[in-house]
């Protein structure tokens, strides 16, 4: 017991005959906590873009609702004819009438009488 705690404080099994085989599991685990590393750094990398893209998403949420808030005032029909009444344009007094077509004209019958 005091000869292998001695032995592994002044690092015997790395110079012994058998030494090949601790050095070859000690570059392997240094392999294996690179990699570890490398895919936590990864991971860490990935988390904090998606949260940057989620804060992006929410920012234009937002800027999407408002925008579509101020279009809708924009539509009203009472902005819209103060926005005339400014450039003197005003609403018209006669109501619209309805145009009604009785029959249709072939555009064959049509074309025929323009060029005669």
């Amino acid at each position: 017991m005091n000869n292998g705690v001695y032995g592994i404080l002044k690092a015997r099994f790395l110079i012994d005959d058998d030494a090949i085989k601790s050095w070859r599991f000690i570059v392997f685990l240094i392999a294996l906590a690179i990699i570890m590393i490398a895919n936590t750094q990864r991971f860490e990398q990935k988390i904090f873009k998606i949260a940057e893209l989620t804060n992006q998403v929410k920012e234009l949420r937002s800027e999407f609702v408002d925008r579509r808030s101020e279009l809708m005032k924009l539509k009203m029909e009472s902005t819209v004819s103060n926005k005339m009444l400014e450039r003197q344009i005003f609403p018209s007094t006669v109501p619209p009438t309805k145009i009604k077509v009785k029959k249709a004209v072939e555009k064959k019958n049509f074309f025929q009488k323009l060029w005669q």
